[in-house]
């Protein structure tokens, strides 16, 4: 019986607003809320609200049998939370449907898992405890920032104890291996993994609507054969897209949102499931390892890390944030933190991409820069002032022993504060307890004597 498998990608940045020269020095303030909040509306309206509702719907009619998953940054829940509530609302109602499975990625949608280990494990534990406090889950599959993966990724993924990861299936990768298989991390077999099928995702997100595509135009009826006669031994399908996919990059117009409500009634009469990422782990083994000792994502024909990383203007970029990382981490000030997770977005270096052709329209499609050259001179802009008001606390001429030393002496205070806070707690509940023994025992005998 073949499975398919639901992934979607919930995920908008904080747009920073046009910021001069002249501003550094004198405005701290960095982000463009009117189109921030313009945004996230249209997509709520146009997008997550109806998509949301439409999927609840094929749940219950279905009787459960319809079944995704979601990975919703911790930056667009804040947007959510602030602009859209309705739209959180929305995915508790499909939380409770026990059908959904939310998973875990990095809370800024960043490149951390590049270059910091410890900032990549701080950033998916506070995403995991955003989407449990949110939701009332726990997420135990794993989904790294535009499905970026590597062999030496996923042994520090199993490390922090989840089950699986999902990724994309890219060719260069797999040679002649299928991606409709479950394989496993080559340094750690412990961990799980789901390859996107690309080429069946891609039809739905960027071949849709294309009245040039020689198999336009695309029903759920054929959608559903294309998987049915995948080879026998293939029993896993994995489509994993943008969830702007519906409404948005194909608009309600096209038809969209009619094939997604289409496809469990085509599926059920090929005998085709869905399952969510947990129930195919916890349910098959690995045919295979894959080797990635380079890391792989899911954006343009390369699939590796040129979207973000290609050119000399993403690196000088990159690089400079990630300098600052330490520096950031210890000054503890909460709008330096929340400056330094907004800043990390990996939409940032995606704006600044100079690609052409395909991969060049897909770029400027999502970037409200005219060019990636605008986009990195306000990037640069914003990043001088915020490292101005880092090194303001901790100077940029202090070298790494010194900045180590006292990386080691703040610690190291915080263990015994909270040493301390631990016996503390501790000491006044014996008070407590040894203060009301002895009016209970006054009570009792004089119950008795009265």
């Amino acid at each position: 019986m073949k499975s398919v498998c639901f992934y979607f990608q919930v995920h908008q940045p904080f747009r920073l607003r046009r910021y001069r020269f002249f501003d550094i020095g004198n405005d701290h303030y960095y982000y463009d809320d009117y189109n921030n909040e313009e945004i996230i509306k249209r997509m709520a309206e146009r997008c997550y609200l109806p998509a949301n509702k439409l999927i609840l719907d094929m749940i219950k009619e279905s009787n459960g049998a319809f079944k995704v998953a979601y990975s919703i940054s911790g930056i667009a829940l804040e947007q959510m939370e602030l602009y859209v509530p309705e739209v959180v609302d929305s995915f508790r109602e499909l939380a409770k449907t026990g059908c959904v499975e939310f998973l875990a990625e990095t809370y800024a949608h960043s490149l951390t898992s590049l270059w910091d280990g410890n900032e990549f494990e701080l950033q998916v534990k506070e995403h995991a405890n955003k989407i449990q406090s949110l939701f009332g889950v726990k997420p135990t599959v794993f989904r790294n920032t535009e499905l970026i993966y590597s062999d030496e990724i996923g042994d520090r993924v199993v490390g922090m104890g989840f089950k699986g990861m999902i990724t994309e299936g890219a060719k260069h990768v797999l040679g002649w291996k299928s991606p409709n298989y479950v394989y496993c991390c080559a340094n750690n077999p412990r961990l799980k993994l789901l390859l996107k099928n690309f080429k069946l995702s891609d039809d739905v997100t960027f071949r849709f609507s294309d009245w040039g595509w020689d198999q336009f135009p695309l029903t759920a009826d054929k959608y559903m054969d294309w998987i049915a006669n995948t080879p026998p031994e293939e029993n896993i399908v994995n489509l994993f897209m943008g969830y702007e996919t519906f409404g948005e990059m194909q608009s309600a117009g096209t038809g969209i949102f009619d094939f997604l409500k289409a496809l469990p009634k085509f599926a059920a009469q090929r005998n085709i499931t869905f399952k969510t990422p947990s129930e195919i782990f916890d349910k098959q083994k690995p045919v295979d390892s894959i080797n990635v000792p380079y890391p792989i994502s899911w954006a343009d024909e390369e699939r590796d890390l040129s979207a973000w990383l290609g050119n000399e203007l993403q690196k000088e970029a990159f690089n400079k944030l990630r300098e600052i990382g330490d520096r950031v981490r210890m000054s503890k000030d909460l709008k330096l933190l929340q400056d330094w997770y907004y800043l990390q977005s990996s939409d940032h270096f995606y704006y600044m991409c100079t690609k052409y052709f395909s991969d060049g329209a897909v770029h400027s499609h999502y970037s409200p820069y005219d060019s990636p050259y605008e986009a990195f001179m306000n990037y640069m802009n914003v990043l001088s002032d915020f490292i101005d008001r880092v090194n303001s606390k901790f100077p940029a001429d202090m070298d790494n022993e010194e900045l180590n030393s006292l990386t080691q002496t703040i610690n190291a205070q915080e263990d015994v504060i909270a040493k301390l806070t631990k016996e503390n707690k501790k000491l006044k509940a014996d008070l407590k307890a040894a203060s009301s023994e002895p009016v209970a025992k006054k009570s009792t005998a004089k119950s008795k004597k009265d």
